[in-house]
């Protein structure tokens, strides 16, 4: 007959089965990465190893966790992590929000690849890519000035086309097989210069927030590199951040 005690231990085991479980759902350890230490992990989440160890067996019974008696725990490689922040192109952003995207093609051309473009995007120097300039808008506003550059090779179909009020990202995938995955990217403010005042009908001088980004098909490889320059009143950057276990 089971005892309060028992009981305890095994709401303690819930929990923490839950909370790890919660931890590998949300991608807070990566697919083939080694969780931290029984004893640190144990002593992050406030339980005892032996609480910890069935909290484990558990997942690895799910196929969740793998473990290797020399090394540790390690998450099963085929666990889908969902991510902390969903990646949107503009157009789908834009259409959630019931608003008609637009996409006004300033500069389209092929050139050779910059060293610093090559370098984010893992080509040979001087490889051939796209250069793609457009003034993006919601319901016929200026919101933003999008710069991509775009490896050629990954992506030859895009030399061929229309990308006017096209999205990129749904572009990419229709017309060239490549699904976008991922991105990195960083956000900075800024002053506009006179070029960007007047395309995104600001004064000269008004601040304005500028994004870089490589972006990556599901595979791992890059496809392009950009910079987007937002109107500082009509964007928003939005994360969820999580403290490790």
């Amino acid at each position: 007959m089971s005892t309060g005690v028992d009981a305890e231990a095994g709401g303690a085991v819930m929990e923490t089965y839950r909370r790890l479980g919660d931890a590998l759902r949300r991608g807070m350890f990566a697919a083939g990465s080694r969780l931290p230490g029984e004893r640190d992990l144990a002593g992050s989440l406030g339980v005892s190893r032996s609480t910890l160890r069935h909290a484990l067996t558990r997942l690895a019974e799910e196929g969740r966790l793998e473990r290797s008696a020399q090394r540790g725990w390690f998450v099963a490689r085929d666990v889908a992590g969902e991510p902390p922040s969903t990646l949107q192109s503009f157009s789908e952003m834009a259409r959630g929000r019931g608003l008609t995207p637009t996409s006004e093609i300033l500069l389209r051309r092929e050139r050779p690849a910059t060293f610093e473009e090559a370098e984010r995007l893992s080509v040979a120097p001087a490889a051939r890519v796209l250069e793609l300039r457009r003034l993006r808008g919601l319901d016929g506003v200026p919101v933003c000035l999008d710069t991509s550059v775009i490896v050629l090779a990954r992506a030859a179909a895009l030399a061929r086309t229309d990308l006017t009020d096209r999205s990129l990202y749904e572009t990419l995938e229709h017309e060239c097989g490549i699904r976008v995955g991922r991105s990195s990217c960083t956000v900075r403010a800024d002053a506009a210069d006179e070029e960007i005042a007047r395309l995104l009908r600001v004064d000269r001088g008004a601040p304005v927030l500028v994004g870089e980004e490589v972006t990556y098909a599901d595979d791992g490889t890059a496809v392009l590199t950009g910079r987007t320059i937002y109107r500082s009143d009509s964007y928003r950057f939005q994360a969820d951040l999580f403290r490790p276990i």
